[in-house]
């Protein structure tokens, strides 16, 4: 059976080489703490549609590799596993690959936890219902845009999925302040006329700060025409909670997901 490029390079990487003195297979301790479940349940995903004709559910078709067990034909860290998914195995088989970061993200977390995995535990839900929870009840372009449409308040989401895991966005949902990214907290400045401006950073260098304030207008300003500047530990990003119902927080994870740039 022909398999598509991307299952090509998936399974290639999983069976494929480096391999140890003797030719033996490694094991590994695997590092399920360090995942979050719906990274793990969108690896699951792709390892079905990509990998389990070649490795089989268990993770055990292939003589010498028990992903499940975590025995593999090298010893690998997840920086290591990701760098062959991204550059391939130079004269080998193996190519490099297209994976974004969510995609690496995910693979790598569930077969690190292929042994304790439980798929009825997490669902991602469905992405045509997450886009409407997205732009009605979550209400989410108020502040996001995507495509060209929505708000420019907050980070433009286009390509969300490629940057960010489906488990990071998840924890940004429910908990905003806990887990803004340090480029992403929004920043008080007042001038030494006494205005305050309250906004998101678009650039900053040693003498100069952009923001776009909160009616969508960009300002300038010379730091030496400050009298104070302000990084502020509170996201103006709703929690949702209590908002949104388990199933429409899936649903709105699956959508994020597909989001992958124009």
């Amino acid at each position: 059976m022909a398999y598509p490029a991307r299952a090509y390079h998936l399974l290639s990487v999983l069976a494929a080489a480096l391999t140890v003195a003797g030719g033996l297979p490694v094991v590994f301790a695997q590092q399920g703490g360090g995942y979050e479940r719906a990274d793990i349940e969108r690896g699951a995903q792709l390892y079905d549609a990509f990998c389990s004709n070649c490795h089989g559910a268990e993770g055990d078709g292939v003589g010498n590799v028990n992903l499940q067990a975590g025995q593999f034909r090298q010893a690998s860290t997840d920086q290591n596993f990701r760098r062959i998914l991204t550059r391939g195995i130079p004269g080998t088989a193996m190519p490099p690959g297209d994976y974004d970061d969510g995609e690496l993200l995910a693979i790598i977390a569930y077969v690190r936890n292929m042994r304790d995995y439980d798929g009825g535990v997490v669902t991602l839900g469905d992405a045509d219902r997450g886009r409407v929870v997205f732009e009605g009840k979550g209400d989410c372009m108020r502040c996001h845009r995507v495509a060209g449409a929505g708000s420019r308040l907050a980070p433009d989401l286009t390509a969300i999925g490629a940057i960010r895991g489906a488990g990071s966005m998840r924890e940004t949902l429910i908990d905003p302040s806990g887990s803004m990214l340090p480029f992403n907290k929004p920043l008080r400045v007042v001038t030494r006329d006494g205005e305050t401006v309250t906004g998101r950073r678009l650039n900053e260098d040693t003498y100069m700060l952009q923001l776009l304030d909160e009616e969508e207008r960009l300002r300038s300003f010379d730091k030496t025409d400050l009298r104070e500047l302000t990084v502020l530990t509170t996201s103006p990003m709703p929690s949702y909670a209590e908002t949104l119902t388990e199933t429409e927080l899936a649903d709105l994870l699956a959508y994020l997901v597909t989001l992958k740039g124009l």
